[in-house]
């Protein structure tokens, strides 16, 4: 079975709300084995509507309508659909008497237009919404099914869960079952040329890279009759990639960077503490993120002037003359001073320049330094990064948060 879903509302085509029922069902009706083929955006006018419904009925065996189903003028959902399919809007009893029951206990008067939202494409199937006054229905025409759900996204979410999936699970007999890998430090183009002949003779699992900001991630996905028969599709192309690429796969299971950092940090119960110059503190407020971190994490301190980095972390001046600011020397000695300063088991120093300004032709806006100690090795790191100065400070974090984990092995 595959699947068009329809979003109706004006509201949506203004970029007036974000369209977060997309996402959840397409995401929903991958999982049972339902192919999502087409996503349309329509506002509340039925002529277009009845034509997108046309269309995607030529593309798909179900569609999905999200909004349009409320008591106003221009809540017409139900209304266009049943001219799709000839049919006559009857009034359903059920959903009347809980309408009236509901503004009876709000001891307010059920207007006209209120009435509208018991009527029903004739022969529809009532979907009770269990947080709103606006049922949602499906009709059935030969081969083809229409949902409708309401739009309010909390309405929409535990109507679908509660009374639609069940629904759907009887009419598909396949799941679909996905394994994500997470990379740092190789980019797409490299990462497909390596994986080029999985990706080019894939059929089931399939193999998609997705690029985000500093890193790669890979879905590879199986269709089966289950989960188990599923996972065991995936198993051998993940052992594949892992063979090949392993070294820049920090997780299997969909986690952030700075998640497996945390958890692996406080398994161990390795204490952390920072120096930061060009991140201003990022890197800290990164870590922090991480619920329990505070078990691991002693300090942050932001070293932005000379000063700061001679006072807090005894760089001395003739370094920084020597050498500069920005440089193995002076990212080296931040280090040293933060681990004689704390005693942290792991420290680490980050010094650089950002940008837009600052930057010459021997030292370049994006060149960064990071030194840490750990089990009294000491490791010094430089990086030419480019871009803004937001995406150079973010890659700067990213390659961080990746120094730290390959040291305590996560």
């Amino acid at each position: 079975m595959n699947a068009s879903i329809i979003s109706i509302g004006t509201e949506l085509l203004f970029g007036q709300i974000t369209n977060t029922n997309t996402v959840f069902l397409s995401q929903k009706l991958n999982e049972i084995g339902i192919n999502v083929y087409y996503h349309f955006t329509v506002g509340d006018n039925p002529k277009r509507l009845k034509e997108t419904l046309l269309y995607a009925m030529e593309k798909s065996d179900l569609l999905i309508t999200t909004g349009g189903l409320g008591p106003t003028q221009d809540d017409l959902t139900k209304e266009t659909i049943a001219r799709v399919f000839d049919r006559k809007m009857e009034l359903h009893e059920p959903s009347y008497q809980k309408l009236y029951s509901f503004f009876s206990k709000l001891h307010r008067p059920m207007t006209e237009n209120n009435v509208k939202q018991a009527y029903f494409p004739e022969r529809a199937i009532i979907l009770p919404n269990d947080d709103g006054t606006a049922p949602g229905f499906i009709v059935e025409e030969g081969e083809k099914v229409v949902i409708s759900f309401p739009g309010p996204p909390k309405e929409m979410t535990n109507m679908f869960t509660n009374y639609a999936l069940p629904y759907l699970l009887k009419k598909s007999n396949q799941v679909i079952h996905s394994k994500i890998l997470r990379f740092f430090g190789i980019g797409e183009s490299s990462l497909e040329t390596e994986l080029l002949d999985l990706i080019t003779s894939q059929t089931n699992p399939t193999i998609a890279p997705y690029a985000k900001e500093g890193e790669v991630t890979i879905r590879i996905t199986a269709r089966a009759k289950n989960v188990e028969e599923a996972e065991g599709l995936i198993k051998p192309i993940v052992e594949e990639i892992t063979s090949r690429l392993g070294e820049y796969i920090y997780s299997a299971h969909n986690e952030e960077l700075v998640d497996v950092v945390g958890k692996k940090l406080m398994e161990n119960g390795i204490t952390v503490s920072l120096a930061e110059s060009c991140t201003g503190g990022l890197i800290c407020a990164k870590l922090t993120s991480v619920a329990g971190i505070s078990q691991c994490l002693d300090r942050g301190i932001v070293t932005y002037s000379n000063e700061a980095k001679i006072h807090e972390l005894g760089v001395q001046p003739e370094t920084l003359k020597k050498y500069g600011a920005v440089s193995e020397e002076t990212a080296r000695e931040m280090v040293l001073g933060l681990k004689h300063k704390t005693g942290s088991a792991l420290c680490l120093s980050v010094t650089g320049i950002a940008g837009p300004g600052g930057g010459t032709k021997e030292k370049p806006v994006g060149l960064i330094y990071m030194a840490a100690v750990y089990k009294d090795q000491i490791v010094c790191k430089k990086l030419h990064l480019f871009g803004d100065r937001e995406r150079i400070r973010n890659h700067a974090v990213l390659h961080a948060m990746n120094l730290i984990r390959k040291l305590i092995g996560a």
